[in-house]
């Protein structure tokens, strides 16, 4: 491990980036960068570091008690992570090719710092995309038996060592059961529409309201449907010289681009949660 990506959060108080900082230079770690916010109302103050650990005169045991007497200092939430290291993501898919094919292109070209053991799907239909590039397809068809098909997805996360699922325009809802075994680590995409038009359709019912800007949204899964904490979200106007299939093409392309920022996020450890919220440094 040579670089380094550290969160903390505490409550906020006088020096703590002079403290942390100090100790980092004292133990040769030196700091590429360095983010802070503070929430006002709740006095609670984040920050990321990303730093290179290369020289550091501190072994891994001696790095997490340093790490760990931090804790106890400042009463905070610490965790560190492995810069470099590639993450394992799982991509889940039913039948639409764009939102598979932007990812497995991105991590191709070296924009996503991830590995892609497999992807998943209750359909066959995308079985050539995997193929093309060389990527295991794993097809696990519902029949009537959702909890089983979800136990051998499970099952298949465990053995690839999954850190990460994306569920690029995946048609299922996830069982509260399977989100609890990836806190923070499911991230879904919808369009940006909701709560107004949910359900099946929604571009064709915004298309009969006339509306006027539509967009999408990226975010962590959880047990309440789309409620999850946002990471991405983006939108483009749209006037009523659009048709029913030029909002669906222009609201997938948004879906696309937020969906890859907010995959990028997470691998590159900017998202530190905080209750529902996520504060994301750029």
């Amino acid at each position: 491990m040579n670089e380094v990506v550290i969160h903390l959060i505490c409550p906020d108080q006088k020096g703590i980036i002079a403290r942390f900082t100090n100790q980092l230079y004292n133990n040769k770690i030196n700091i590429i960068s360095l983010e802070q916010h503070v929430e006002s109302d709740e006095n609670i103050f984040f920050m990321r570091i990303h730093a290179d650990i290369t020289n550091m005169n501190l072994d891994q045991n001696a790095f997490s008690d340093f790490i760990n007497d931090f804790k106890k200092k400042l009463n905070a939430q610490i965790d560190y992570y492995d810069y470099l290291k590639p993450i394992n993501m799982a991509i889940l898919c039913t039948k639409e090719e764009g939102p598979v094919l932007e990812l497995i292109l991105k991590q191709k070209a070296g924009k996503l710092n991830c590995n892609i053991p497999a992807i998943i799907s209750n359909h066959e239909s995308l079985s050539d995309v995997a193929n093309r590039h060389n990527i295991d397809y794993y097809h696990f068809p519902i029949a009537n038996d959702k909890q089983n098909q979800e136990e051998q997805i499970l099952n298949l996360l465990h053995d690839k060592k999954i850190d990460l699922i994306v569920l690029a325009r995946y048609m299922q809802i996830l069982s509260p059961e399977f989100v609890s075994k990836y806190s923070n680590q499911i991230i879904n995409i919808h369009h940006g529409f909701l709560p107004a038009f949910k359900g099946s359709k929604p571009y064709h019912r915004a298309w009969e309201k006339g509306v006027k800007m539509i967009g999408a949204t990226a975010h962590y899964v959880t047990s309440e449907l789309d409620e999850g904490p946002i990471i991405e979200q983006d939108v483009e106007s749209v006037t009523h010289h659009f048709s029913v299939n030029e909002l669906i093409e222009t609201g997938r392309d948004i879906e696309r681009k937020v969906l890859l920022l907010a995959v990028q996020a997470h691998l590159e450890h900017k998202i530190l949660i905080h209750k529902k919220r996520t504060i994301i440094f750029h």
